[in-house]
């Protein structure tokens, strides 16, 4: 048998691995899951963590689960972290990676924004971002995004709750925003915006167990008043932050999202 070239293998998974890898104009990292024959659109990642941890490293086995139940790329962007980068420097990363997949993206290609926990509000604020700048967005997935900086609702006290207490999301609200007002033009939550008409089609996820339950059924509720599609999936007996472990959710994420574009018909 001919012998294997040692450093051809090791060239040829250099390029394969820098065909996958890029980095925004914000310069945030960025990493393509699922870039095989038959994915259809894009849809760009925004990692949990409460805006201050996490990594598309981290989060790299559910975001190939995600690539191949949704057929479609997913682009993990690995946005600048709080307390080092307060608002809006991940939100700002976030609509660069949209950019960056859009510059890649086929004629047509739907390109989507998703993300889980605190990079479900990225997301969230990254959509309402698209619609005001008239730039297209095929869909928006939100897996139980905190909106409340205030954290209000009555889900935020449930002694049955599954997920951080109120006290430890203020904090990660109070560490994101630092000492920047928020600008009208850059969300620090969509929650908080009278306009929600036009936005992309939503897919949302939240467990009955978690905190911020109250406040994504809520925006569920007003983005439906304001004429926006929804596909609102509540999960029994589920708390916060289940993405990595829920490999249901995952594949109805996927699912939905294909849905949502049009790309399973």
């Amino acid at each position: 048998m001919p012998r294997t070239d040692r450093r051809q293998e090791r060239e040829h998974v250099a390029m394969a691995d820098d065909a996958t890898r890029g980095s925004t104009r914000t310069g945030a990292p960025v990493r393509v899951f699922g870039d095989v024959p038959g994915a259809r659109g894009w849809l760009v990642w925004a990692h949990g963590g409460s805006w201050r941890s996490g990594s598309v490293a981290e989060w790299a086995s559910a975001l190939d689960d995600l690539a191949r139940t949704g057929s479609v790329r997913v682009v993990g962007v690995d946005y600048r972290l709080a307390p080092q980068h307060p608002y809006p420097a991940a939100l700002l990363d976030v609509l660069s990676a949209l950019e960056w997949a859009q510059e890649r993206a086929d004629q047509g290609e739907p390109v989507s924004v998703g993300g889980d926990s605190a990079g479900a509000t990225l997301a969230a604020s990254a959509a309402v971002v698209r619609r005001d700048r008239q730039q297209p967005l095929a869909a928006q997935v939100l897996a139980y995004p905190p909106l409340d900086p205030h954290c209000r609702a009555a889900s935020y006290t449930n002694p049955a709750l599954v997920g951080p207490s109120r006290t430890d999301l203020l904090d990660a609200w109070q560490t994101y925003q630092g000492s920047a007002p928020p600008d009208p033009a850059l969300p620090l939550t969509p929650y908080e915006k009278t306009d929600l008409s036009r936005l992309a089609p939503a897919v949302v996820a939240v467990g009955l167990l978690d905190p911020v339950l109250d406040d994504v059924r809520g925006y569920a509720r007003r983005l439906l008043g304001a004429g926006c599609d929804v596909d609102l999936r509540q999960l029994p007996d589920t708390g916060h932050g289940v993405l990595h472990t829920d490999a249901e959710l995952r594949e109805w994420l996927g699912e939905a999202l294909k849905e949502a574009t049009g790309t399973g018909r």
